[in-house]
């Protein structure tokens, strides 16, 4: 996630005043904003497809890393094997 220093910091006070101007920010650079009250970072703004974006891959993590414990303890099988059982309509194998 990238990030600009200078454009998507704001203080609560530039949020008050430019709430428009930074929801605009928002969705065309599809950045985080970080606002900061008395100095230190305290809220990050996302656009709602952004979030959603990073809500999906964040779910999908757990189920890749469970897929890799898979191929590096050797419970593999080729894909043909699999897609023709699944076509046959046999109950897969776990």
């Amino acid at each position: 996630m990238t990030i600009s220093l200078l454009q998507d910091v704001k203080t609560v006070s530039e949020l008050k005043r430019q709430l428009k101007a930074i929801f605009e920010q928002l969705h065309r650079t599809h950045r985080p904003i970080v606002v900061t009250v008395n100095g230190k970072p305290d809220v990050v703004l996302l656009d709602a497809a952004t979030f959603e974006r990073r809500l999906q891959a964040l779910n999908l993590a757990p189920l890749l890393a469970e897929a890799e414990a898979d191929i590096r303890k050797g419970r593999t099988r080729p894909a043909k094997e699999f897609l023709k059982e699944l076509r046959r309509g046999t109950k897969v194998p776990r």
